[in-house]
């Protein structure tokens, strides 16, 4: 498996605090499947920059609200 991005975010935290939406319910609204929602809560995949948008507009957040660079990660 490879390495994980130096990308954090905190979709889960902001689905689970947004009337406790589903992982296919987000990924329906941003034009993505379940699996990749999947992915990017648990840090394997960093979403595209128009991903990135669209997710922040759903939980009406700024983008950094969202997503943040590790800046420990090698």
């Amino acid at each position: 498996m490879g390495k994980s991005p130096p990308i954090t975010n905190r979709v889960r935290e902001l689905r689970e605090t947004h009337g406790q939406m589903s992982q296919a319910a987000l990924g329906d609204a941003i034009g993505v499947t379940r699996q990749t929602v999947i992915a990017i809560e648990q840090g394997r995949y960093s979403p595209s920059l128009e991903s990135a948008f669209r997710i922040a507009r759903i939980f009406g957040v700024g983008i950094e609200d969202v997503f943040g660079w590790d800046e420990a990660h090698p």
